[in-house]
């Protein structure tokens, strides 16, 4: 590969995706600061990012998407699951299934509880609020006028209406607000959405940051080592095409790759797990094993049904003339199903009294099919899918090579902890309450998984294993922490080293009770606030 000349630049961020677009907006905002922003991908032209239905067509396009897949999960019967990434501006934001949730406002208490100052609720609000363009409108809780726009779902849906009723039958409160004062109970999901599109980072936020001069983005980048000088990191190499290049840094690398890219890097560069890195022949920069430990992730197991009425997007997709009208409704007046994510309804629930808050989230979804990303069923059907909010079960992520080509081993681990297959069991059990009662009853021909005949905890947690899958919402492989195996402290600087930082979903100490795009928006919003305070504390510094 041929060698290229260094630029230079005041900050490098690493991954334009859910965080680094925040970053690379926040970072040039006042003009002062030169900045460098690298994606392994590229533009997000493809029509189908931009179509909130169609991040169903972007699972299996490496184009966009990294298409990783875990190891071989010894509790799941040794299957191996999809892990699917953003590789393309915008990351994640571009391809997910477009819901806003925050979590609840004990996740980020809890964070406070573990040493980390100023990150309790109270704390990360202001950046929340300060992020959305939400189209409720301002209160305590809610923000306008942010880069990020926040929508309702375009219309409501029978299904969606039957499920809520039901879930109220059940004796939990409807929410129209998950977002708001309390998280449980069930309701319509919001969307990163505006008039009917899908609103990723890299609209929101990088569309402006992009006209100015001091940004400068490089598309197809794949960051293959961290430069140090010493212990202070100096730079990044990067390859683009068939040039190998280099940046340097002379105040700060920002590492915004996400949950399985950020610790890949670290480790590629020298730092993590000493043995783990000789093993590969990495000299190794600082021992750190905490490094791609700590991987968790919500485990989604779907409950399939037939429906009694064709009401289902089954029965517009797979119909021409359906399609069509779809096609012209959405292209008339940005409505209908082509304008849904992921989780068109759903609802929080609390599967036993004991539980302070919930303790597991529901997706109702008017389709179905065996598999995400799967042809639908040519039947009318829907699925509503349970996943556990706060898994004990730990894993990691680790190189397999010193090729930042290869992919990294990825283990979530999902089910070793006895408590979460408990509150597996028990997400199940309840979902079918909800799903039994008259509300719901009415429009479900047929359980078609796990079906009638399994209903004992061994068969229910039998079909968790056979069905689970992940729900997309990797963290915490660079935690932060106050305790040595954390890797960044509570300002998200790498411990231990100068100039290096991770900002994305990598630095949770644990992961939020929801969907986890709204809250890597919020880490990326107050890192950037961070980052340019310490900015200005050193430029007064050596002023004095």
């Amino acid at each position: 590969m041929a060698a290229a000349q260094a630029d230079a630049f005041d900050y490098i961020v690493v991954g334009a995706g859910s965080a680094g677009c925040v970053l690379a907006n926040r970072l040039t905002a006042s003009g002062r600061h030169r900045v460098l922003l690298l994606e392994a991908g590229g533009h997000d032209r493809h029509l189908w990012i931009h179509i909130p239905l169609g991040y169903g067509k972007l699972f299996a396009d490496a184009r966009v998407n990294w298409l990783y897949k875990s190891e071989p999960e010894p509790e799941l019967h040794n299957r191996q699951i999809i892990q699917p990434r953003g590789k393309v501006l915008g990351g994640s934001s571009s391809i997910n299934g477009l819901l806003y949730l925050r979590g609840q406002p004990a996740d980020y208490d809890h964070w406070r509880q573990l040493g980390n100052a100023g990150w309790s609720f109270e704390d990360v609000l202001p950046y929340f609020r300060r992020s959305e363009d939400q189209e409720r409108g301002e209160d305590a809780l809610h923000g306008v006028g942010g880069p990020l726009a926040v929508s309702n779902v375009c219309e409501p849906h029978p299904l969606c209406e039957a499920f809520i009723e039901s879930a109220q039958q059940a004796g939990f409160p409807r929410n129209d607000d998950f977002n708001g004062p309390t998280q449980e109970g069930a309701g319509y999901f919001q969307l990163t959405a505006k008039n009917g599109r899908r609103w990723s980072t890299a609209v929101g936020y990088l569309k402006e940051a992009r006209r100015r001069s001091n940004l400068k983005i490089e598309t197809h980048a794949l960051a293959s080592r961290i430069l140090f000088e010493g212990r202070r990191a100096a730079g990044i190499e990067y390859r683009q095409g068939d040039a190998t290049r280099t940046a340097h840094a002379t105040r700060e690398v920002i590492l915004a790759g996400g949950a399985f890219n950020s610790p890949q890097l670290l480790q590629l560069s020298g730092v993590g797990p000493a043995q783990l890195l000789r093993s590969h022949g990495i000299d190794v920069v600082a021992d750190r094993p905490g490094v791609g430990a700590d991987l968790q992730d919500h485990l989604q197991v779907r409950m399939q049904y037939r429906c009694t009425e064709p009401i289902t997007m089954n029965d517009v997709i797979n119909s021409f003339r359906h399609r069509m009208i779809a096609g012209a409704r959405y292209a008339m007046f940005r409505k209908g199903l082509l304008a849904i994510g992921a989780g068109y309804s759903g609802g929080f629930f609390r599967t036993s009294p004991q539980v302070a808050t919930p303790d597991m989230q529901v997706h109702f979804i008017i389709f179905s099919a065996d598999t995400a990303g799967a042809a639908l069923h040519p039947f009318p059907g829907f699925i509503a899918s349970i996943c556990q909010l706060r898994p004990e079960s730990r894993g990691f992520v680790h190189i397999k090579s010193a090729d930042p080509m290869q992919a990294p081993a990825i283990q979530p681990r999902y089910l070793t902890s006895q408590l979460d297959r408990d509150t597996v069991i028990a997400s199940l059990k309840l979902l079918r309450k909800i799903m039994g009662q008259p509300a719901m009853r009415r429009y479900v021909a047929e359980e078609r998984a796990p079906g009638p005949l399994l209903q004992t905890d061994a068969e229910l947690l039998d079909f968790a294993r056979s069905a689970g899958t992940t729900v997309f919402h990797p963290t915490s492989t660079c935690r932060m922490g106050p305790d040595e195996t954390a890797v960044v402290d509570e300002r998200l600087r790498v411990r231990g080293l100068g100039n290096l930082r991770v900002v994305d979903a990598s630095i949770m100490p644990t992961v939020v009770s929801g969907n986890t795009n709204a809250p890597v928006v919020m880490i990326a919003e107050k890192g950037a606030d961070m980052i340019l305070q310490d900015a200005a504390a050193a430029t007064a510094a050596k002023a004095a």
